[in-house]
């Protein structure tokens, strides 16, 4: 078997040593063991590039591919199984009008219905979407974006676990698209994550597509956005809530009377394609895009004088309020939507307890400060229980210490909201001015370090301890200059760039059909795929069977990395730390020393502080093509992204639709792709 040593050199090492534990162990036993519907088998798993072959490694955890796994169930479920209905699913439309001009959602439309039924039967739940360009100015300045229903941002999407989602997409756009449900394990489904370049084309301008697949084994608070190139930033977001039916009698240990999500988001008044081509020019390292503005819900408010030579108009905008109903609970779900900037939120004297992170509902602890990274979602508790006044101020501020580009003169980097007591069934008209609160702030100084909020106190209420590992790898993130001068994102040695027009999960199935493929041997559990793929920009480690990992995500950058693993979460061993990881040899005794295996908390995004590492632990039992990539958008599109391949001898069974063949031959399919590295040639920078 190949492994990593060390210094990350391919070694040779023979299969039965490493594997004999787990060849003693059947799959019943490892059921009755972890006591979850999904096997947690464990293994080594390393990346080996040298000559043919780079030392990288990667890792994931819980769930199934969109291919051809029946059967699979996440290993992490959050509600006892129901029995399946006799009758055919429920079938629910929901149809929006969309307006005849561009508009805002107002926060009212991310209020969840009290009335919502947790113990429907499994139901159809299905959208239509017509995606389009728009001139619009969610905080006062106007610019071009991408609309869903001709608004931003997206609607709320409001399902049971258990329910199937249907989203008719119909792209009236000038650019391809695609939407990634993020968290969404899409268990079966993984022609459905909405990967651009991994597992599927784009959606041509004037085409449409369907995203379809059931929603099993997960609950909690998520969110959508394109996954192509960086258009998300342009207004292709919303947010998605997956109710458990024991979310309020069991996974939730507080009683609250309301539950809204809460957007926040850094905002530019250029578009993603112009910033773009701007950050990925030569001689750009460490020039990421500094944000104008912030958003909460997809609203700010900016004064136009600021803005000398651009269309604006704010005379619309003003303080969001949020009305909170005096002396109840109430869940907060903050998403960050964001592209680049981390976050500080805080109500000002109003403590709270955090209930969930990234859907994974854990026992409640008291904060008074959030800091939330890209991608990351927290909820929170809060009691309007205070007694000197009526209004507070919710700060939400962008960590402008992160940023290490050139300043931004416009840059406001705060924005706020009014938290409102009202009384009983008391609701302000929608003309009731919303004046400024005199509350004060929190003492504590404005964080200075871009890093995950400290959750060590945090575990979940569905307690797991860590299952055993197999194997230990080390991953470096970092950035380095190459062809032309040019600042990319790697991952060891391979820095990604989608094919927009011939997916890896296509190519794959159709080596595969020609018996050509690269599968490993009956007795190799992984290996990197060097027939089907360029390693140095499409590195995709495929594994066979079901594995488990320990990953040290080192950091050889000097600024933080949000990391979000597709269609899995993992066990979070450690905190991001200064130095160097222990050794193989020393890691078990590094963990049980801490108490790390412990029900340690459960996530989809970590980060990685600059210099420094973390360890996770991961499952992979899910089969498909899942990217691990740095969640801040620009650092995705400087090619800080790898593929997983898990389970590969699963996913080579399935086949591609003659739907989604034909997507990637549609006219316009490659337009809003990141421009190609070429177009630099001889253009460089003194």
């Amino acid at each position: 078997m190949s492994s990593l040593d060390e210094d990350g050199d391919l070694e040779e090492q023979p299969f039965l040593g490493e594997r004999s534990n787990h060849e003693k162990r059947t799959d019943q036993q490892r059921r009755a063991s972890w006591g979850i519907s999904s096997l947690v088998l464990l293994v080594v798993f390393v990346f080996a590039m040298s000559s043919a072959l780079t030392a990288v490694s990667i890792g994931l955890s819980n769930s199934s591919v969109g291919l051809a796994d029946q059967g699979h169930e996440s290993p992490q479920p959050v509600s006892p199984s129901e029995p399946q209905p006799t009758s055919p699913p429920a079938n629910i439309v929901i149809q929006e009008d969309i307006p005849s001009t561009p508009r805002l959602r107002t926060s009212d439309e991310y209020i969840l219905a009290p009335t919502w039924d947790f113990q429907a039967p499994p139901t159809t739940r299905e959208y239509s979407w017509t995606i389009d360009g728009a001139i619009l100015n969610p905080d006062g300045v106007f610019r071009p974006m991408v609309l869903i229903n001709n608004q931003f941002p997206g609607p709320l999407v409001e399902v049971n676990e258990g329910d199937t989602l249907v989203v008719h997409v119909s792209n009236q756009g000038v650019n391809a698209t695609s939407v990634h449900f993020h968290g969404i394990f899409q268990n079966g489904t993984n022609n459905m994550d909405g990967t651009v370049g991994v597992t599927q084309c784009p959606i041509a301008p004037g085409s449409n597509f369907t995203y379809r697949f059931t929603v099993a084994g997960q609950a909690g608070t998520y969110w959508y956005h394109a996954h192509h190139s960086a258009q998300a930033n342009d207004g292709l977001l919303g947010p998605m809530v997956v109710h458990a039916r024991n979310e309020k009698t069991e996974l939730q240990k507080l009683e609250y009377a309301t539950d809204r999500v809460v957007m926040v988001q850094d905002f530019y008044h250029n578009t993603a394609a112009e910033l773009l081509m701007d950050y990925l020019r030569p001689g750009r390292e460490n020039q990421e895009p500094i944000p104008d503005s912030a958003l909460i819900n997809g609203r700010g408010i900016r004064d136009c004088s600021d803005f000398p030579g651009w269309e604006c108009d704010s005379s619309a905008l003003g303080l969001q309020p949020f009305d909170l109903q005096r002396g109840q609970r109430h869940r907060l779900r903050f998403i960050n939507v964001g592209a680049f900037a981390e976050f500080q939120i805080e109500m000002d004297e109003h403590p709270f307890y955090i209930t969930e992170v990234d859907s994974t509902d854990v026992h409640p602890e008291p904060f008074h400060r959030l800091n939330v990274m890209p991608a990351q979602r927290y909820s929170i508790v809060l009691e309007a229980n205070a007694t000197n006044a009526d209004s507070f101020w919710l700060r939400a501020r962008m960590l402008r210490h992160c940023f290490r580009g050139p300043e931004n003169p416009h840059m406001k980097e705060d924005i706020r909201a009014v938290i409102r007591y009202v009384d009983g069934e008391q609701k302000p008209t929608s003309n009731t001015p919303v004046p400024s609160p005199s509350s004060k702030a929190w003492s504590e100084t404005i964080e200075l370090v871009c890093r995950d909020l400290n959750t060590s106190a945090l575990h979940p209420v569905l307690a797991q301890d860590a299952p055993p590992s197999d194997g230990y790898v080390h991953l470096r993130a970092s950035f380095g200059i190459g062809d032309w001068r040019l600042a990319r994102g790697f991952f060891n040695d391979s820095t990604w760039h989608a094919n927009a027009t011939s997916p890896t999960l296509h190519r794959f199935l159709d080596a595969a059909a020609t018996n050509t493929s690269s599968a490993q041997p009956p007795d190799l559990p992984f290996g990197i795929n060097i027939r089907d793929f360029d390693p140095a920009h499409d590195l995709v480690l495929q594994t066979r069977g079901i594995l488990t990992l320990d990953i040290a995500i080192n950091n050889f950058d000097d600024g933080a990395h949000p990391f979000h693993l597709h269609g899995h979460q993992f066990y979070i061993l450690t905190p991001s730390l200064t130095g160097y990881p222990p050794s193989a040899a020393d890691l078990p005794g590094f963990l049980a020393a801490r108490g790390a295996l412990r029900n340690p908390l459960r996530r989809d995004t970590v980060t990685v502080e600059g210099y420094q590492w973390v360890i996770v632990r991961v499952v992979l039992d899910n089969p498909g093509f899942w990217v691990l990539h740095c969640h801040n958008a620009w650092h995705t599109e400087a090619g800080m992204v790898m593929q997983l391949l898990v389970r590969g001898e699963v996913v080579r069974k399935g086949r591609v639709g003659e739907e989604e063949r034909e997507m990637c031959r549609r006219e316009g399919v490659g337009r809003g792709a990141r421009p190609e590295d070429e177009i630099w040639f001889g253009q460089f920078e003194d």
